[in-house]
């Protein structure tokens, strides 16, 4: 089988500074990978290589078996990936509805629609397409809410609803659950894994809630210093001794505990 996402030997310098290096990997379709590490690790510079927002220093990125190494983000967009922000990238004076609606024309055109930038946005297909994305992601009792004043939430759910818009084959996360609290973060990601299964989406997402990860992940991979230091199941890579010590902390807390047991 075709992976859906290959990379080969990435490496990106700024200057002296190596943001990443020797990053090799292969992902199959429909899985969902976690990605961790701590601020700096290179976790968002894969991501930024992957959608196109910055280009390897040398190495290469295959989609679905295509070249899109020195593609520009938007042609990226065009083959298939879509991703979501930390912070969500949304339109604070439009409703919920509104939102969808810009993000479904902004997608029909990105795909080679006829419409223009005045294309109404109660269009059949327009709409069509908005209030699909609001059934999926649950989002129907605040269809008419001005996204202004929606909860953290329910904004990271419109943000990731409106990257899945445009039919994306693979989608990346950029930490889901950041801003949300203990009591929401789990009942989010349910929303958002189920809606993603539903239509078959490979995604990759960034986070730093080991929980979450552990729960919603099939893969994990962990970088550090730029480069990919462990990559397997949860079980396998939240296991591993340098991640425990070098990301998560749980060989460290451990440590301490012992310590002060003694």
């Amino acid at each position: 089988m075709t992976p859906i996402l290959a990379a080969h030997q990435l490496e990106k310098t700024f200057g002296s500074v190596v943001a990443a290096r020797d990053i090799t990997i292969e992902v199959p379709p429909k899985q969902t990978v976690g990605i961790i590490g701590a601020n700096g690790a290179g976790k968002t510079t894969f991501v930024n290589m992957i959608t196109g927002h910055l280009h390897p220093s040398s190495g290469s990125i295959l989609f679905e078996g295509r070249d899109i190494t020195r593609l520009t983000s938007r042609e990226i967009t065009r083959l298939g990936i879509s991703r979501s922000f930390q912070v969500a990238q949304i339109f604070p004076s439009l409703t919920v509805f509104g939102n969808m609606a810009a993000a479904a024309g902004i997608a029909r055109i990105g795909h080679g629609g006829t419409w223009g930038i005045f294309t109404p946005l109660h269009a059949p297909e327009v709409t069509a397409a908005a209030e699909a994305a609001i059934d999926l992601f649950q989002l129907s009792r605040y269809r008419d809410v001005q996204a202004l004043v929606l909860p953290q939430g329910v904004r990271k759910l419109l943000d990731i609803a409106m990257a899945v818009v445009s039919a994306p084959r693979l989608l990346l996360l950029d930490e889901p659950t950041s801003g949300i609290s203990i009591e929401e973060k789990f009942d989010l990601m349910d929303v958002v894994m189920s809606a993603l299964k539903s239509r078959d989406i490979t995604i990759l997402f960034v986070e730093h809630d080991m929980e979450i990860v552990e729960r919603f992940a099939d893969r994990v991979l962990a970088f550090y210093d730029g480069t990919v230091i462990a990559d397997g199941t949860p079980k396998e890579t939240l296991g591993n001794e340098r991640v425990q010590t070098l990301i998560s902390g749980t060989k460290l807390r451990t440590h301490r505990a012992e310590g002060q047991r003694a």
